[in-house]
């Protein structure tokens, strides 16, 4: 088949196409199988941990029952690996049969009936990245029926197997077909990190009219060098992808590990932090049935979740790198920011850092802030623009600040959390 220049299938599908969904309003939030479990298909030796109908609602109760859905954390996804190899006799994809013989539909209805959202997985290519039986050209509307018909919450539509001029003709064309079903079903494309995450192979204003949500760079890993890298990414390439994100089209950094293995409690923070400055997706990738009380503690951090899902949208910023601290800075609604500090530094010593309002560009209201250490979930006190906030921070590790403007409240209003209201001092 020969296909035309990348170039005019941009053109086409810039002009032709678009996700007028009105979903994702802020990041999504939720639970997917990937990083923690893989492609384990094993259920006759490992029946507690393969992809299968059985995992998947026993994370949905603990979703339902363990305070999480009340933060934000409604999605329940698969991702790989849950298929059978073969399509079905009408050409549609079908759930491998052993593991789970309820069907994808029985399922989805099992976790709506939590109150919960349910998403799914494929590839535009011949194959999914595990070799099962991917979305091709010619199947894409078959499989946007289909997955509406199993009221899907959310498809994740990887690239392997494919090459560029096909995802340029698949990725649109998926956006409009899910549009056809009538169904809402939010996007995730993952489109850009096949193409190396940047213009102008990259063009985030299509991404942006196609899809609610890309992947940007490689798969997370689970350890720290993993984490470091994509944070340092970020940061490098900001400039090229901090405008393309705000409400209903995120960037996306992969999932959250923290309650896995490949973290410290210090380093389990960074992402958590880094992630909230970012205006990331937060999808848990662990063990919901044995995670820590410290793991729980930094994903249910309520102050911190808030500044995840502010509702103007604003992906953070890096505004300052020294040999050993990053700082980062988000701006959120009511005239209200976040500051992240970030110590890449691993010489076993909390180190001391020193700032003020002024230094870090926070201006706007000049009688001053209240200021929150967010992880820590301490009121540090009021702050004048050139008064010295003094904190330390600990190798691998983070804090973060949460500011909130001193000037008239009929401007700048408390913060509204699901649960609990902030106590303000």
């Amino acid at each position: 088949m020969l296909l035309p220049p990348l170039s005019i299938l941009l053109g086409l599908a810039t002009c032709c196409s678009t996700l007028d969904n009105g979903l994702l309003r802020t990041p999504p939030m939720g639970w997917l199988p990937w990083e923690r479990f893989r492609c384990n298909t094993d259920c006759k030796t490992d029946p507690e941990n393969c992809i299968s109908e059985y995992l998947i609602k026993k994370m949905a109760d603990k979703i339902a029952e363990d305070g999480w859905k009340e933060l934000g954390y409604e999605y329940v996804n698969l991702d790989d690996c849950w298929s059978a190899k073969e399509r079905d006799s009408q050409g549609r994809l079908q759930p491998d049969p052993d593991r789970f013989p309820s069907g994808i539909k029985a399922l989805a209805d099992y976790v709506h009936s939590k109150g919960l959202k349910f998403g799914i997985y494929s590839d535009m290519g011949n194959y999914t990245c595990n070799g099962y039986p991917g979305t091709t050209l010619d199947t894409i509307e078959t499989d946007a029926k289909t997955f509406a018909e199993w009221e899907v919450d959310m498809l994740k539509l990887d690239g392997c197997y494919s090459n560029s001029s096909v995802k340029a003709i698949g990725y649109p064309k998926m956006s409009i077909a899910l549009n056809k079903t009538a169904r809402p079903i939010a996007y995730s494309c993952s489109w850009p990190a096949y193409e190396g995450g940047l213009p102008p192979k990259v063009n985030y204003t299509l991404l942006g009219e196609i899809c609610n949500l890309w992947r940007n760079f490689g798969d997370i890993q689970d350890s720290w060098e993993s984490v470091l890298d994509i944070i340092e990414w970020f940061g490098n390439n900001q400039e090229k992808l901090q405008p393309a994100a705000g409400p209903g089209r995120w960037n996306d950094p992969d999932m959250l590990i923290i309650g896995n293995f490949g973290l410290s409690y210090e380093q389990s923070k960074v992402q958590m932090a880094l992630w909230a400055i970012l205006a990331a997706p937060l999808f848990i990738s662990s063990d919901l049935r044995t995670m820590s009380e410290e793991a729980k503690y930094i994903l249910q951090n309520q102050l911190l979740i808030y500044i995840n899902q502010d509702a103007l949208g604003i992906q953070g910023q890096r505004i300052s790198k020294t040999h050993r601290f990053e700082v980062w800075k988000r701006t959120l609604i009511n005239g209200q920011f976040a500051v992240a500090v970030m110590n890449n530094g691993t010489d076993g010593r909390p180190r001391p850092f020193a700032t003020n309002l002024a230094l870090l560009g926070i201006l706007d209201c000049k009688e001053g802030y209240k200021i929150y250490d967010v992880l820590e979930q301490v009121f540090l006190g009021e702050f004048a623009l050139n008064t010295t906030i003094n904190i330390k921070v600990t190798p691998t590790g983070v804090v973060l600040l949460f500011l909130m403007p001193l000037c008239s409240s009929t401007y700048f209003t408390k913060p509204i959390l699901r649960i609990l209201p902030l106590e303000v001092q």
